[in-house]
């Protein structure tokens, strides 16, 4: 039984992850040349509904979302994350104005707090121990499945039915594909129902100078690969001249090799030191990011796309395994609901930054070595954690650390 509801635990997640951020999060992007092409708007405009609707949804609700999590249990906040993720895009394929563009817009910000990788996280860091890196591997290969999936699902339903249907469609998809699985999970978990020595202080969380570096680094990097992300079709078809099918495809093949690097960091997280893991996916990351400058080539292209997908791979995922590893599984949802919102707005104003220096300059020279530069100040943050899990402040009641630390489950 227990075996089995690990699989389902893991598919729940899984199929999460898909639609939420793999066909919403990294299916918007592909329609902003559309958008730009019918509204005559600028790269600024398109990215702005991201960059506002995470800088409100973030810090309004990212700590809430955490708290909920924790009290109540992943489950109920994922199905409404869900529907909210593809209601959003139903209502984009509907907009023609700036204000109802917003207003859908932050919904499937919304409805990727709720519904993405903060519940993810909770669920299977509470059913799974030993095995924590390897079963949030495979999960995270959802992101990878379905962001491999929708550059190609999304240009041949655009050429059929054009870009507005074609939106709406991927919306319904998301529901499809994920509401069933988190309707029928159990979301306690045996982390839960395990009895712990004591429980990690919140307030200690907050007081350690790890955890300020886990959060910069972590901005940092979700700041160079949101920045990459947002602007890459952008990139290769109204810069670089590629076809729609072209460009997709070199955009599913970032995807695709995302799903190797999602195995490959998962694997190696159970096996070394999560820290020396998170900087090899950050130097992965910034050293991708200079090839799109490198030339036109269909080389230099696939070569980035096979670099940056084995960083990408690994970026969200291992996150919270040091955040767990640091603090502790209890307090986790708290801990990546301050997390997740500090990268909210990383992923939020970097591709706006990127957008307004391309409409400034005429070029991406400058916006792209910015986020090269935001994913080294990343690892160098990283690079100060401790190796293994370090003593945390104490607590305003006086209670030791070592206490605390005892009923911190291991990796």
């Amino acid at each position: 039984m227990t075996a089995k509801r690990d699989v389902q635990v893991t598919a729940t997640a899984f199929a999460a992850l898909f639609s939420v951020v793999g066909l919403a999060l990294y299916g918007l992007p592909l329609y902003y040349d559309s958008m730009v092409r019918e509204f005559g708007w600028s790269r600024t405009m398109v990215t702005s509904g991201n960059a506002l609707s995470k800088l409100v949804v973030g810090p309004v609700f990212g700590f809430a979302a955490g708290w909920i999590v924790d009290r109540f249990g992943p489950r109920r906040l994922m199905l409404a994350g869900i529907l909210m993720a593809g209601g959003a895009l139903v209502g984009l394929g509907t907009s023609a104005a700036i204000a109802s563009f917003y207003f859908f817009y932050f919904f499937n910000a919304l409805g990727y707090v709720c519904g993405g990788p903060l519940p993810c996280q909770v669920l299977l860091s509470r059913w799974f121990r030993e095995s924590r890196g390897k079963a949030m591997g495979v999960a995270y290969l959802g992101i990878g499945v379905g962001g491999a999936v929708v550059p190609l699902l999304s240009a041949w339903l655009t050429t059929r039915f054009g870009w507005r249907l074609s939106l709406q469609l991927v919306g319904v998809l998301i529901v499809l594909s994920a509401f069933p699985l988190a309707f029928f999970v159990d979301d306690g978990g045996p982390e839960r129902a395990a009895p712990r020595a004591a429980t990690t202080d919140a307030g200690q969380v907050l007081a350690s100078p790890w955890f300020y570096l886990l959060a910069l680094g972590s901005m940092c990097s979700i700041a160079a690969v949101g920045g990459t992300n947002q602007h890459l079709k952008l990139f290769l078809s109204l810069d670089r001249g590629y076809s729609q099918g072209d460009a997709s495809a070199i955009i599913s093949l970032v995807l695709a090799v995302s799903i190797v690097g999602r195995l490959l960091m998962g694997w190696l997280a159970d096996r070394i030191a999560v820290k020396q893991v998170m900087l090899l996916i950050y130097t992965l990351v910034a050293g991708s990011v200079p090839l799109l400058l490198a030339g036109s080539s269909r080389a230099a292209m696939y070569a980035f796309a096979i670099v940056f997908g084995l960083g990408l791979g690994g970026e969200y995922m291992i996150i919270p395994l040091m955040a767990g590893q640091l603090f502790g599984v209890e307090v986790l949802g708290r801990v990546m609901g301050i997390v997740l919102t500090a990268d909210g707005v990383a992923e939020a104003t970097a591709p706006m930054l990127v957008g307004y220096l391309r409409d400034r300059s005429g070029s991406y020279a400058t916006g792209f070595m910015t986020l090269v530069a935001t994913a080294i100040a990343g690892a160098l943050a990283i690079a100060l954690l401790p190796r293994r899990r370090a003593p945390l402040c104490e607590s305003s009641t006086g209670k030791s650390s070592s206490a605390v630390r005892a009923g911190i489950s291991s990796r």
